[in-house]
Order: structure tokens, then sequence, then C-alpha cells
């Protein structure tokens, strides 16, 4: 009897999947890809953060730093055939426009949008060369959508996106899929300075059509889908997972 195909199509078994940012949402991605039978290597550029969580996949721990290009280029290299890539490394600095430093900018472009282009060249490289692979990389709603204090984070996060476009169209002849996850606001340590005040972790909660912020765990479903076969003819995409962030209109204008 003919195995029904529908029975495995989120499965990633004997695949091996580099997931670079390892804590936070991270964590829950190499959790969830690693139930699904994928091996899990674990990326940070804080050695202990990615021991940790390869500890609890069984997986296997490398320290990187993406904004050192050299370092991106060697891991990519080193570490032989890769089926799955997931990028969530990122980092904000909430300013106006008016008050943000030259450093600042420098600092947040560099690990968002050009750390993104690294790695993108680095592991799409062997993917294309093998003519086969799939890329998962954190965009942001700030790719859509903004407010007060979210220039150079929300531009960053719109380029990423169009960065997966770009590499969509240019691996796609190879069978090497890249794709993008739009979170909407979640509880994690980069969201620390919202949390901390009442009325604006009250406004996010209630911005959505959900009414609450997202658990870290709530983004890793849409990484395994990607990720896996049954996303096989998805490519150039990003899927939001908001809670209807971006289908609601309303207004907040955040202390920055």
């Amino acid at each position: 009897m003919t195995e029904n195909p529908y029975n495995t199509m989120f499965r990633l078994n004997g695949k091996r999947a580099v997931l670079i940012g390892a804590g936070g949402i991270g964590r829950e991605v190499a959790l969830a890809l690693a139930a699904q039978g994928a091996h899990v290597i674990c990326a940070d550029k804080d050695a202990e953060v990615a021991k940790d969580t390869a500890a609890e996949v069984d997986g296997d721990a490398v320290t990187l730093d993406v904004t050192d290009v050299e370092s991106v280029r060697s891991v990519a290299a080193n570490l032989g055939a890769v089926d799955v890539l997931v990028l969530t490394a990122a980092m904000n600095v909430r300013k106006r426009i008016l008050d943000y430093t030259p450093e600042e900018f420098d600092r947040v472009s560099r690990l968002n949008l050009k750390g993104t282009f690294t790695v993108l060249q680095a592991f799409g490289r062997a993917m294309v060369e093998r003519r086969a692979g799939s890329i998962v990389v954190f965009s942001s709603v700030r790719g859509f959508v903004v407010e007060a204090g979210q220039s150079v984070y929300a531009a960053t996060k719109a380029g990423a996106i169009q960065l997966v476009k770009a590499a969509a169209a240019e691996f796609g002849e190879a069978g090497v899929r890249v794709n993008a996850v739009a979170p909407g606001v979640v509880e994690t340590p980069l969201t620390t300075q919202i949390k901390a005040n009442a009325d604006w972790y009250q406004a996010y909660a209630t911005k959505g059509a959900l009414g609450r912020w997202a658990r870290p765990a709530e983004l890793a479903g849409a990484v395994v889908y990607l990720a896996s076969d049954a996303a096989s003819y998805v490519t150039g995409s990003t899927l939001l997972v908001d809670g209807g962030w971006t289908a609601v209109d309303g207004r907040f204008t955040p202390p920055t």
C-alpha cells in the first residue's frame, strides 16, 4: 500500500537545520524543528545561549556573530550540507529620527540588514550548488507598518523582505526556496521596554484582532511549514504571524 504523503508533509526527518539566533523565538523554533525530526545546529553570538538550546534538542552549538562576514562564510563552508536555514537574529533601537545617532543607525542596519544579506549569500551559495534547501528569514510587521521611534528597525525589516524576494528569484532555478516570517508583537527580551509600560503593553495587546501578545512558541509552526515539503511551492513570500495586527486599523502614539 502506498504511503499517504500527507502523513509526513510537515516532517523534517534526516534534515540538517541551522538556526541563527538561538534564544527567545529561536529556542522555540529549534524545539519545533527537532520535534519534526530535524538535526538542529544552534548558532548564536552568545555561546552559552547556543549551547543551552542545542542541549535541549540534542543538537550542535556554534558561536556566530552575523555581523562578522568572514565568520559567517567560514561557518557556512565548514558545516557541510544544510537543508534548512532559519535566521532570527535582530536588534532595535527605539528613537525618533531626529534623535538617532549615526552609530545607532549603523549598529541596527549592520545586524538586521547587512547580516541578513551576509547569511543569505553564504548559506545560499552552498544550497544553490546542492540544488536544494529552504531558507526562512525573520522580518516583522514593521516591514509593512510603522510608528514613531521605529524608523531604522522598520527600514531594515522591509529591506529583509526585499532581500528574501530577490534571493527567491535568484535561487529558485536551483530549487532553493526563500521565505520570510513577519511576527507582530511577541513576548521576548526585545520587547522589554514596551512590557514595562502598562498602557503601552495594553495598547499593543488590543491592536491585533486576537487582543493579546504572541507567545514565542506561536511563531514556530510557521517556520516548520516553510521549511517542510508542505510549502514545496512557496517561495518569495512573507508569512504574517501577527494576530491580525496588519488587518485591523488603530492608533497609538508610544513614548519615545
